[in-house]
């Protein structure tokens, strides 16, 4: 069975919240929540959602915030949900980058017709925000859709597979992927290695862009769950 997708709902009025939970994970999805922004932009980067729904008037962070920040590192779909219905407010809210405005009261219904629909449009997967970007100071650069990679300007002859685990780990920096997530999402449900198999990979990559394999920078071992991506001072291109 594939797995579900997750959708990450930030709402602090509880009884909303509890029930889009009852009613998405009815429909087939796996749906966490959160009841303030700070909570909710902590949830987001440690889960990785395949959407957020996102209410506006949130304490601790507002959810304008909570979209900006997102906004700053991926194009995962986010949803507003708010009681602001004023023309004004949803352009507003399309400007911070949404990808559709409900306003309340809504309907269920209407509401997972949206994210049913949104999430037809990514079912090749959600493009990073930037196709091109380096670390540290140009040290190490990554053009996603001329799949160049580049040490200090000299380019790095990976295989198929090290630029598929590269490119998933610097799509979300701050998530650590499991070994079995590495091969789910850079290798494929048709893989059938050995989930140890990514280590090698890992190994091999961090011949090829660490300065010292001893002390990566670049890929990250986060002991008894899997990897992450480290790369600081990130400057991108082409939004």
């Amino acid at each position: 069975m594939p797995e579900a997708l997750k959708i990450l709902v930030v709402e602090d009025e509880v009884k909303i919240s509890d029930a889009l939970r009852a009613y998405l994970e009815n429909a087939g999805y796996a749906v966490y929540a959160a009841f303030d922004g700070e909570a909710g932009l902590a949830m987001f980067n440690e889960l990785s959602p395949d959407l957020v729904v996102l209410d506006l008037m949130l304490p601790k962070i507002s959810g304008e915030k909570i979209c900006q920040e997102i906004r700053r590192a991926s194009r995962v779909p986010v949803i507003m949900l708010t009681a602001k219905s004023g023309l004004d407010d949803k352009i507003s809210g399309f400007a911070l980058g949404a990808d559709d405005y409900v306003t309340k009261p809504f309907s269920p219904r209407e509401l997972l017709a949206r994210i049913q629909s949104i999430l037809r449009r990514c079912s090749g997967g959600i493009s990073p925000l930037y196709s091109r970007m380096s670390w540290n100071g140009g040290d190490l650069e990554l053009d996603l859709e001329s799949r160049a990679l580049l040490k200090r300007g000299a380019p790095v002859n990976v295989t198929p597979n090290e630029f598929k685990i590269l490119s998933s780990l610097v799509r979300y920096p701050q998530k650590t992927f499991t070994r079995e997530e590495l091969i789910d999402i850079a290798l494929g449900e048709d893989f059938d290695g050995f989930d140890r198999t990514v280590d090698s990979h890992v190994k091999n990559l961090r011949g090829k862009i660490e300065d010292d394999t001893a002390n990566p920078q670049y890929i990250i071992t986060v002991r008894g769950v899997g990897y992450k991506f480290g790369g600081a001072d990130r400057a991108r291109k082409n939004a």
